[in-house]
């Protein structure tokens, strides 16, 4: 029998959930992805126990850390103070400095150990956030938004960290906006839409999905079948078709095809066509 880190069944309320279920294995990571007011953040903290559902159940294999989207920590206290605040709930006397310094280095917050909280920019607020996630040895975390709105460099630094826990067997609920990390890391995503999963499947599932772009030299009256009308002429994905059999299709509407070409879909544009099928 499959042994999950996290699971959640049928999980309805608080609003906007409603009857979200999903399993997170240990040593992967599930992305969680939609627009403002999708239910992202309120589904972690159902997850991470902060917030009591109305319906459903959720099951644990230990406690689980979580990272807000915008943490806010003692501004007087250094890096070092705040991990050893939080460390004092998972341990005393030098067990709690082994956890500050296996916090420090998990995050790469060392250089700035005594750097005070208030003087942290976005980065490292969102390292320091990482790291008290992690205090204790949680096998599971829940990461609101903590790679988003970050720097090329940064993101990739702080996405090998989370990698290199997840390769321990650290389990990873992601919430994000940048949907280049989660193609970096996640292996499958879920998709929100007003409390629901609207599309969900394995990374590279979705991202092996083609799209045949027609260009033509004047739109079209109509569209045929399965096509949508765009700037430069026509698109229609190609699930269970050849781009030939799509093109006799535009031929036999007397389509003045003047190039095509057949191009992978990224997962902006599947987190977009998901959204707007759900309305």
């Amino acid at each position: 029998m499959t042994e999950y880190a996290l699971t959640l069944h049928e999980v309805c309320g608080p609003q906007p959930l409603d009857a979200v279920s999903l399993a997170l294995l240990p040593g992967e990571i599930i992305g969680i992805i939609g627009p403002a007011g999708a239910g992202k953040t309120t589904l972690l903290k159902v997850a991470a126990g902060l917030l009591r559902p109305r319906r459903g159940t959720v099951c644990r294999s230990g406690a689980a850390g979580y990272a807000p989207e915008a943490p806010l920590f003692p501004p007087a206290l250094t890096v070092r103070e705040v991990l050893g605040y939080y460390a004092r709930f998972h341990a005393i006397g030098a067990m709690r400095r082994v956890l500050v310094h296996d916090a420090l280095e998990i995050a790469g917050l060392a250089p700035i150990a005594n750097a005070r909280a208030a003087a942290l920019g976005r980065v490292d607020l969102q390292r320091l956030a990482l790291a008290q996630a992690t205090l204790g040895g949680r096998q599971v975390l829940l990461l609101d938004e903590t790679l988003s709105g970050l720097d090329p460099l940064a993101r990739r630094d702080l996405c090998t960290r989370v990698a290199h826990l997840v390769a321990t067997g650290v389990a990873v609920l992601l919430a994000a906006r940048d949907l280049s990390a989660l193609e970096r890391l996640a292996s499958r995503v879920l998709v929100l839409r007003a409390g629901r999963v609207v599309r969900a499947g394995s990374v590279a599932a979705l991202l092996a999905e083609r799209v045949l772009e027609v260009f033509l030299d004047h739109p079209p009256p109509e569209p045929p079948p399965g096509f949508r009308v765009t700037a430069a002429g026509l698109e229609a994905p190609l699930a269970g078709r050849t781009p030939e059999a799509a093109l006799a299709l535009c031929r036999a509407h007397r389509l003045a095809v003047r190039a095509s070409r057949v191009r992978v879909k990224s997962l902006e544009e599947i987190v977009l066509d998901a959204h707007d099928a759900s309305r």
